[in-house]
């Protein structure tokens, strides 16, 4: 809870476009039993009636161009060309002249997932997002990649205003200070207000490195949610609350059931890069999320009459390239900013025979060629990856017929060129860290999802259960084709994330012997490639979920959802 002044402060930010009309600021409170008509909204409008449409893309990642799209579709995988900065703004352009009264909204993961990104510590996708024109912006987990000063820098130049309600300054020994943006924001169209409130994921300094995140203290959206819900409703008299999350799928769901959330119509959410085609409904809140990559958009219309929404409907667009040809302005943007990296960026490293992918839960093809080079490189019993999401597939085949790895697709895979480092751990610290990897995966409490797909790895082959209680789920674990045994100690390998105590490797604490080796990540890829391409990084069963399938796209379980 904020104090009077810094909540006066909060409410300066809030910038009315025009002054709405509100009946009741109650009315939706009781929006889940409002019908919902999807066949309705694209009908022509009555008399009185206007149209309001919000648009939101998330975890763009910097994919400035088209790029190869997988759809899992009759069970099997599908590609299609999407996506594109200039086509997106294209698609939103369009919009707008359908619809003055269109509101455009990122939810986060803007500044990380390229090289041009890492060449320029961001800046050069600074003016790209400015050119495309949004309303307002969310911080995600990844916006802290470059340190806390660049983040405010880079979120401080962009053009629209953004917001969040759970980053404070450190003021020294946890104490927070202010809040580091304002936590919400009014926008008044139709006659009618709508409050928007953001919160990004709280766990970012478990999840990422936790150097990137100095200097910011994270809450939970559960600390405050009720208080800004209350000041949107009560103060603001706002018809509809949407909350901007950065949280994932998992935890957006739950937040939707928690008694936080009454109020709160729609939970606008990113970070997991899922495709909710159709509103997830919680006890109070809907849910959506749209993909990733700028493949997707998610697109909310409400209809409006006399102050109030009487109808709504929800799609996910898929930003097809071929559909939208590139704005001139945005183009000539991006490239004016990449043309000193082009040539770097387009160098080729390798070639690859399968489609790269890394949309499967468990394990794929991304990952398996990583974890292929460093057991080629390092060979150590057993080699980790990370278990990212983010990356586009690629499937485009040149004139040899494979599919070429350019230097550019090795930071779209691995953005940070971590060290690789080393260390030895017991059987036992082996099972113990399994079993709390898994549980980030696949916890039945929501809460305790850290975000990400499983840890891959080599040299080490694991059997589990998924959907069983917490330390029960591994089965059983062979090292090298050999039963794990508790007292022997084991090599390992991964990457170093900085600000980690010294014996901790992927997690895994107490390691012994840990050190650095004299290679990154990146070099690792570029030796392994150079000696052995073209490869075939066919995922080879390393981890086997005995109680779901093995092309599992999500780990979201007990909705009405499917990943497609």
């Amino acid at each position: 809870m904020v104090n009077g002044t810094s909540r006066r402060n909060f409410l300066r930010y809030s910038t009315l476009a025009g002054l709405g009309l509100t009946l009741n600021p109650f009315s939706s409170y009781v929006h889940m039993e409002r019908d919902v008509l999807p066949s309705k909204c694209n009908d022509d409008l009555k008399d009185g009636q206007q149209r309001i449409t919000i648009l939101q893309s998330t975890d763009v990642h910097c994919q400035l161009h088209p790029h190869d799209e997988m759809f899992w579709e009759n069970d099997q995988m599908v590609f299609r060309t999407t996506g594109g900065y200039a086509h997106l703004a294209t698609f939103f352009r369009q919009m707008r002249l359908n619809n003055p009264n269109t509101f455009i909204i990122d939810t986060g993961d803007m500044f990380q997932g390229s090289q041009l990104s890492v060449e320029t510590t961001g800046k050069a996708i600074q003016p790209i997002l400015n050119a495309i024109g949004y309303d307002l912006y969310l911080p995600g987990n990844w916006e802290v990649v470059y340190y806390k000063k660049a983040m405010q820098q880079l979120l401080g130049g962009l053009s629209a205003p953004k917001i969040c309600a759970n980053m404070y300054h450190d003021i020294g020994d946890g104490k927070k200070g202010d809040l580091i943006f304002p936590p919400y924001y009014i926008w008044s169209a139709a006659g009618i207000k709508i409050g928007f409130v953001g919160y990004t994921d709280p766990l970012v300094p478990i999840r990422q490195s936790p150097a990137y995140s100095k200097g910011i203290i994270y809450t939970k959206p559960e600390d405050n949610l009720e208080h800004y819900v209350s000041v949107l409703r009560e103060q603001e008299q706002c018809n509809m609350v949407i909350l901007l999350s950065h949280l994932g799928l998992s935890q957006q769901i739950a937040l939707s059931n928690s008694n936080a959330c009454k109020g709160v119509d729609y939970i606008f959410g990113g970070d997991t890069h899922e495709r909710v085609r159709t509103p997830i409904y919680g006890k109070y809140s809907k849910v959506v999320e749209p993909g990733a990559f700028g493949s997707f958009v998610g697109k909310l219309d409400l209809i409006v009459e006399n102050g109030e929404i009487i109808n709504e409907r929800y799609d996910l667009i898929e930003i097809n390239s071929k559909s939208y040809a590139p704005d001139n302005i945005v183009e000539s943007t991006i490239q004016k900013n990449e043309g000193p990296f082009k040539e770097k960026m387009n160098q080729l490293v390798g070639y690859s025979k399968v489609p790269l992918y890394r949309y499967f839960v468990v394990e794929n093809t991304i990952d398996t060629l990583i974890i292929d080079a460093l057991k080629w490189k390092v060979g150590t019993d057993i080699v980790l990856s990370n278990g990212f999401r983010f990356c586009p597939p690629n499937n485009t085949r040149d004139n040899t017929g494979n599919i070429p790895i350019t230097e550019g697709y090795l930071f779209d895979m691995l953005p940070v060129d971590a060290q690789v480092r080393t260390g030895k751990v017991s059987g036992a610290q082996i099972m113990a860290w399994l079993e709390k990897e898994l549980n980030n995966v696949f916890a039945t409490d929501a809460s305790q999802r850290i975000g990400g797909w499983m840890v891959k790895f080599k040299g080490m082959k694991v059997e589990f259960k998924a959907f069983v209680e917490f330390g029960k789920r591994v089965q059983s674990v062979l090292i090298n084709d050999v039963p794990l045994d508790n007292a022997t100690l084991y090599s390992v390998c991964a990457c170093e994330r900085e600000g980690d105590p010294p014996d901790m490797l992927c997690r895994m604490t107490d390691v012994t012997e840990a050190r650095n080796t004299n290679y990154s990540l990146h070099r690792v890829l570029k030796d392994y490639l150079k000696v052995n391409s073209p490869v075939s990084p066919l995922p080879e069963m390393n981890a086997v979920i005995l109680d779901a399938s093995k092309d599992m796209l999500s780990q979201v379980s007990g909705v009405d959802y499917q990943f497609s």
